[in-house]
């Protein structure tokens, strides 16, 4: 579910919570109750790439340091280098063109916000939700500036976490090379659009039209 259908949902069971009480006899085929408030914010814990949705909160690298030490390091190692079969989280800048890339929080994951969702939402492994806001701030904090994106006394929170300028940002997003889709004046060509054209190839010439019609 994408994060603005879920503020939406959210958004119209506050709404509803304001009203008058409902029964079941008062609903659709008679069946369930309103979600109450605390219901709603157990649910609602998603994070938009913009820092939307972030909970209250801050932290250090310095600060995160020790809780990474306790709660992460026995799976993705002291320096986020991994142990065993585990994900790496630290390195890989340059590599995502190679045969074998990299993908680690830094060289690959495109926002900030993504980390600090997916560590509170899952991590650690078999203790998922166990971390505080603070702490998966101050988790999130270490593994930025590990891979060299902060300085150590950088102050991460729900201020400035949508802000922060990961190295593969842009990566998700290629252009699209085909004439008739490159915008003019600001806009994409819908129709009677003047390109150029150029064959590059012909399906018979590799021997891929039958000579005759079925």
């Amino acid at each position: 579910m994408s994060g603005s259908v879920k503020i939406w949902l959210a958004s119209s069971f506050m709404l509803a919570l304001t009203a008058a009480p409902s029964l079941a006899s008062d609903r659709p085929f008679n069946l369930g109750t309103m979600a109450t408030a605390e219901e709603v914010a157990g649910w609602d814990i998603d994070v938009r790439p913009d820092g939307l949705g972030a909970p209250v909160g801050m932290g250090t690298a310095i600060d995160g340091e020790e809780i990474y030490a306790e709660r992460c390091a026995a799976c993705h190692g002291d320096f986020g280098e991994a142990v065993d079969n585990w994900p790496i989280l630290v390195g890989g800048a340059g590599t995502l063109d190679d045969k074998d890339p990299v993908k680690t929080t830094g060289s690959y994951w495109p926002y900030a916000s993504t980390m600090y969702d997916y560590i509170y939402r899952a991590m650690p492994f078999g203790e998922a939700q166990s971390l505080s806001h603070d702490e998966t701030y101050q988790i999130v904090a270490y593994l930025l500036y590990m891979n060299d994106i902060i300085d150590d006394d950088f102050e991460l929170s729900h201020e400035n976490i949508g802000g922060i300028e990961m190295p593969n940002r842009d990566g998700f997003f290629l252009p699209d090379p085909r004439p008739d889709a490159q915008p003019a004046n600001g806009e994409p060509c819908m129709r009677n659009c003047d390109v150029p054209i150029n064959v590059i190839g012909r399906a018979r010439d590799i021997d891929v039209t039958p000579d005759q019609e079925s």
